[in-house]
């Protein structure tokens, strides 16, 4: 899989009559426009023609992809019919797909027809992308205003001196060594980098094992799949360790926030009395900041006990609703989605903040059936937030593995999920990060009651 270069797309509106054309790639990392053909996009595998409102200019800080052993799908305005195309003008093509920068939301993944021999793709999400009189398009919606992650607001040469300065100050800090040594310096991990920076989410991850097998889990593959997307943690730290720089950000840091649960690590609940020990150390030095843990939520006892230790938040990670399909993808070890709501329950009933960590995959999130799940969930747990985060998985193994093409019925579209959310829960915000308690009043008014 070829990646384009970072782009810097215009900002103007679309003419609402006029529609994206379809972008391709020569498989060497050059992309180019058909003229003569329509971008589509794909819902589960249903083609969809994006509407005006349903695109936007490819964010900046967005990566193209071109994508191996796959055919383009694209509209032909002439024969009025849905074409694929594997060769141009003589030379062989491939589809491009847009990984968009944080806080954007895909509404249709890119358009493609798989081959029988196709490699797995690796953790990215692919989101439909066209070019428009100079632009790219994309369909997807930005979900959170929140500027923390946008590439805009990272000068590197900056961050890394952040960096230097923060492993000077803790020179036998194991978890220091790691989230500046691989997450900053390796991997850019943005919110390592604002940890550098010492600003805004600080990540804290402690766990190396994990209680569930996710087939799209980012630090964790089975031998012979695509490759981790970072490797995990390979120690837990201490007390001492975590105390030594979260104090410190809490205390200096504005709209601070400390994260145990991150993508380099496994289940924070593994750890849950060191979890325990380190929020009560952590909240005898100061209340000022957000403690927030980042969860599948499998242990309501542990859950309970953090939040009666100084924990201010919970972010509850879910694929689906629907028992089946959660148990599907997350294949959990020695828990059960029931438990799963009981700890949500009892986040809300403790006064806590309570988030869904929600992957959003197009034709599954706005199905009939998953939203009607969706509902039921929201009526007895009472969340407050749902942060709209893009399923990083190849989509034909989410549809294949979970025979997500057996649903009955036929997708409403995103937008019109957000509606009906809306109108089952009108005191949900939706986002994409974590916010901070000073937000919270904001985002969600009644969060209290």
């Amino acid at each position: 899989m070829k990646m384009a270069r970072e782009l810097r797309p215009g900002t103007r509106e679309r003419h609402p009559g006029t529609r994206p054309r379809l972008v391709v790639g020569n498989g060497q990392g050059d992309v180019f426009e058909v003229p003569e053909l329509e971008m589509l996009g794909l819902s589960l595998r249903r083609t969809r023609r994006p509407r005006s409102t349903e695109l936007i200019p490819l964010p900046y800080g967005s990566g193209l992809f071109e994508l191996p052993d796959r055919m383009a799908l694209a509209w032909d305005p002439v024969r009025k019919a849905t074409v694929r195309l594997d060769r141009y003008r003589g030379r062989a093509v491939r589809p491009v797909a847009a990984f968009l920068a944080p806080a954007y939301t895909q509404i249709y993944r890119a358009a493609w027809a798989r081959r029988a021999d196709a490699a797995q793709l690796p953790l990215y999400a692919y989101t439909a992308v066209g070019w428009e009189d100079g632009d790219f398009w994309a369909a997807a919606v930005r979900v959170d205003a929140d500027i923390r992650q946008d590439p805009a607001q990272f000068d590197f040469t900056a961050v890394e001196a952040g960096a230097a300065k923060m492993a000077s100050e803790h020179p036998d800090n194991r978890l220091v060594a790691h989230l500046m040594g691989n997450c900053v310096r390796k991997y850019r991990c943005p919110a390592a980098c604002n940890l550098a920076m010492g600003r805004w989410e600080c990540p804290v991850p402690t766990s190396p094992t994990c209680n569930a097998a996710c087939i799209g889990c980012l630090s964790a593959q089975p031998r012979h799949s695509v490759p981790p997307a970072q490797p995990r943690i390979d120690f837990v730290p201490t007390i001492e360790e975590i105390v030594a720089f979260t104090v410190p950000h809490l205390e200096q840091a504005a709209d601070a926030i400390i994260s145990f649960g991150q993508g380099c690590e496994g289940e924070p609940l593994q750890q849950a009395p060191l979890l325990e020990a380190a929020i009560r150390e952590i909240r005898s030095h100061t209340r000022r900041g957000t403690i927030n843990l980042n969860s599948n939520a499998s242990d309501p006892d542990a859950v309970e006990k953090l939040f009666r230790a100084g924990l201010d938040s919970i972010r509850v990670s879910l694929n689906s609703a629907q028992t089946g399909l959660y148990n599907g993808f997350f294949a959990p070890r020695g828990y059960s989605f029931e438990q799963v709501r009981e700890s949500m329950f009892r986040a809300r009933a403790m006064g806590g903040w309570v988030s869904l960590n929600y992957f959003i995959f197009p034709g599954l999130s706005d199905h009939p059936v998953e939203m009607e799940a969706l509902r039921a969930l929201l009526q007895k747990t009472q969340p407050h937030y749902i942060q709209m985060r893009n399923l990083n998985l190849d989509p034909d193994r989410v549809i294949d593995e979970l025979e997500l093409e057996k649903l009955p019925g036929k997708p409403l579209g995103l937008r019109s999920w957000m509606r009906k959310v809306r109108e089952w829960a009108p005191w949900i915000g939706f986002g994409y990060y974590n916010p901070p308690k000073e937000r919270w009043e904001a985002l969600c008014p009644d969060w209290s009651k």
